[in-house]
């Protein structure tokens, strides 16, 4: 069993992704050397992606491994994929633009230990975060209303559940994985509930985070889908989880153009 899996979902990431494993590699293996495992989950890439991670994984058959869904599934779709090939004794999951370096991500593992902790996650809202460039007040705005109502809907103390670098000790977090469904913007929301719901100890620590160029993310679509998913993903948690269910059931034709999964 190796000591740390690290988790890449990667869709249509062939501008950024040579940075990310650049830096991952010759990171970990200098601390790990082969006592860990990079895997990359494609997720429905139209782009050259896979064709990178190949030639990554020709070249770093020890330490990388990759697997590609031809459909669009979702980061958090990816994500689940990974954590079910992971089988180290801790796993994590990191995104691919290298926005979390890899000395961030490895801080992560640090305090897991030091502070006998289930699940460890870097956050870009707490004092002692590192941000460059500082986010557009939009981006902002739209994080910390969305951190609100998380933290209203499921009594979450943490700062920020979006941030893309999480990592877990494997017991926690495999009790955890068959309840987790492919709930798109509210996947972390659900991972950290689910936590909290079995009282796993979840440490929330600053980091060091730079937002990168090339982002998917389109703040005018992004931020109904967030509010909506979240609030579907409560409905789901209580007693009026029929509604979703019957929600489900209807007819392509008669449902909102807007999709909550």
């Amino acid at each position: 069993m190796t000591e740390l899996s690290i988790v890449i979902p990667a869709y249509n990431e062939e501008k950024r992704i040579k940075e990310t494993l650049d830096s991952y590699i010759k990171y970990f293996k200098a601390r790990y050397k082969k006592n860990f495992e990079i895997l990359i989950i494609l997720n429905g890439c139209r782009d050259k992606t896979e064709e990178i991670v190949k030639n990554y994984r020709e070249k770093n058959k020890d330490v990388i491994k990759y697997k590609n869904i031809s459909r669009a599934i979702g980061k958090g779709g990816a994500i689940i994929e990974g954590f079910k090939l992971a089988n180290s004794k801790i796993i994590g999951f990191v995104d691919a633009d290298n926005s979390t370096n890899p000395k961030a991500f490895n801080d992560l593992t640090k305090e897991l230990e030091r502070y006998d902790a289930d699940c460890v996650i870097a956050s870009r809202w707490i004092k002692g975060a590192i941000v460059k460039p500082k986010q557009k007040l939009s981006r902002r705005i739209a994080s910390r209303a969305f951190n609100i109502l998380v933290k209203f809907l499921f009594s979450l103390k943490v700062n920020d559940t979006q941030c893309g670098a999480k990592i877990f000790k494997k017991e926690p977090l495999k009790e955890v994985l068959p309840s987790l469904g492919i709930t798109k913007w509210a996947f972390d929301v659900d991972l950290l509930y689910q936590l909290k719901r079995r009282g796993k100890k979840i440490l929330e620590i600053p980091t060091e985070w730079h937002d990168k160029k090339g982002s998917n993310l389109k703040l005018g679509k992004t931020v109904p889908e967030m509010f909506l998913g979240i609030v579907r993903l409560r409905l789901l948690y209580s007693p009026l989880n029929f509604t979703v269910k019957m929600y489900d059931r209807l007819p392509e034709s008669v449902k909102i153009h807007h999709r909550w999964r």
